[in-house]
């Protein structure tokens, strides 16, 4: 039983490993872009508590208390 499809350059070995770690290392350097501006643009808009003592422990109405100050 003689293996003659023996290839070091497929898809399946070293390429495949470079070509997967290559689209890997894209995707962390993409998303840490996009954290990273993103984290910038919240830092200039900073927000206000309008009412603090009107806050409930567990209510969907104390979104209404946040202000962003623009």
């Amino acid at each position: 039983m003689e293996n003659t499809n023996r290839n070091v350059f497929a898809l399946n070995g070293v390429t495949g490993m470079l070509i997967a770690t290559v689209l890997l290392l894209g995707i962390l350097a993409a998303l840490t872009c996009l954290g990273i501006s993103a984290q910038k643009e919240v830092a200039q808009k900073p927000y206000i508590l309008e009412n603090p003592s009107g806050i409930q422990m567990k209510s969907v109405e104390n979104a209404k208390h946040v202000k962003v100050k623009e």
